[in-house]
């Protein structure tokens, strides 16, 4: 009995620095997101993906391309690298973030084609079948002790002959200020460590529900990793009554951005590169 779509675990990837293969550190997690843009007379759908993590993932990194790894669908294959450039020719960046500084959302186009051509095992959720933002969370019925899932690559996990994602369980904490416009982020009870940034949050699907609630039959994507909640504890020296050491500890509890911000950053991506964000689609496998 499977709670998670399988293929949302495809939709997952690590991010790494470093040229060096054999030394690369994998820093975070993002995952693929597509953009519904056309749906044909036929019911065909055409979706433009993009790669989504938090804006201080790449913020952070001094080097000039990250590192995505991907499983290859034949199993007994080892996984690949690709080459995931920040900058095009001219030096210009071409990831994009959310238009307000304390919205931790990125974005990137992503060669998804050439994924699909390298015969890789990926997906990418479909924001208007898999995706609830804040107005269908509320349509949901979706409140504080839902279950939930949190997928990414802690501590730098990421498996070694295949790629491996790993997924946490955890319940929303505290909601109904996010639900209600008050706040860009909510509280989930779940323990992420560094590598999770920029991993998604899944619903968790439930058969039963108390009389006046509903039941919820499908697994959503609900958000994306902001940080853990650090407490901080404070020692104070005898002598002066002053602070002398800051310890933090992680709390247990984690800040997610509803995926309202992925859209709102996604039209902020086409304002900002347009036509040359499109043809900057690149990506190079290297290993």
């Amino acid at each position: 009995m499977a709670l998670i779509p399988p293929f949302f675990l495809d939709c997952v990837v690590a991010i790494g620095v470093g040229a060096d293969a054999d030394k690369r550190e994998w820093k975070a997690s993002g995952f693929l997101y597509g953009e519904l843009i056309e749906t044909k007379d036929s019911g065909e759908k055409k979706y433009r993906i993009y790669l989504v993590s938090n804006r201080h993932v790449f913020e952070e990194i001094s080097e000039e391309s990250v590192y995505l790894r991907f499983n290859p669908r034949n199993v007994l294959e080892t996984v690949h690298d690709y080459e995931l450039p920040l900058y095009d020719e001219e030096g210009n960046r071409v990831w994009v973030a959310h238009p307000d500084e304390e919205i931790d959302v990125a974005v990137t186009n992503i060669n998804y084609q050439l994924l699909r051509e390298h015969a890789m095992q990926v997906n990418f959720f479909r924001g208007d079948l898999h995706g609830a933002d804040v107005d269908e969370l509320r349509e949901l019925g979706i409140t504080e002790g839902d279950f939930l899932y949190v997928m990414g690559f802690p501590m730098g996990l990421v498996g070694q002959r295949r790629s491996t994602v790993i997924v946490r369980s955890g319940t929303l904490a505290r909601i109904r200020d996010t639900i209600a416009g008050e706040e860009p982020e909510y509280l989930i009870d779940s323990f992420v460590f560094p590598g999770n940034s920029g991993g998604p949050v899944i619903s968790k699907p439930e058969a039963i529900a108390i009389s006046g609630t509903k039941a919820q039959s499908s697994a959503y994507l609900i958000g994306i990793v902001k940080s853990a909640v650090k407490y901080r504890d404070v020692a104070i020296s005898i002598q002066t009554r002053r602070p002398r050491v800051i310890f933090e500890e992680n709390s247990g509890l984690a800040d997610v951005h509803p995926i309202d911000f992925i859209q709102e950053t996604i039209t902020e991506h086409e304002e900002q590169l347009g036509h040359r964000g499109k043809m900057k689609e690149l990506f190079y496998k290297i290993k």
